[in-house]
């Protein structure tokens, strides 16, 4: 039985004052509360879903979260690799069209392509969403 004092040092409020559009600078510590990591971090926000049925709520898909990244670029596929679409977070954002035919219900994958504010490297990330019609 563990019998001496456990002390666990966080915020009780983690994200008080976060914001997805801008970088975020944190530092991890080890388990034992001795090496210190620090790194400069992005969250990107993005929908899980949209609808693109013209009712004005959730007709197009993009990463607003992003917009003030200005190089970004996303890239968005089928399910079997098919390049669908490229866009900017700054445009309009994916209609659920290809070569203007709507595309099916159905998940599609993205990848994000961006530059680091401070610096030069390449940052990607992939993940999926879903076009419900």
């Amino acid at each position: 039985m563990h019998t001496g004092s456990l002390r666990t040092h966080y915020n009780s409020i983690p994200f008080k004052d976060f914001h997805f559009d801008q970088e975020h600078r944190i530092s991890v510590r080890d388990r034992l509360g001795c090496a210190v990591e620090d790194m400069t971090i992005n969250i990107i926000d993005y929908p899980k879903y949209f609808t693109p049925n013209g009712d004005g709520y959730h007709d197009s898909w993009n990463i607003s979260s992003l917009r003030l990244e200005t190089t970004a670029k996303i890239y968005i596929f089928d399910r079997y690799g098919k390049l669908l679409k490229e866009l900017r977070p700054t445009g309009d954002g994916w209609d659920g069209t290809f070569n203007g035919s709507p595309m099916p219900s159905d998940d599609y994958w993205f990848l994000v392509e961006f530059f680091g504010n401070d610096s030069d490297e390449l940052n990607r990330f992939k993940s999926h969403f879903t076009l419900k019609r």
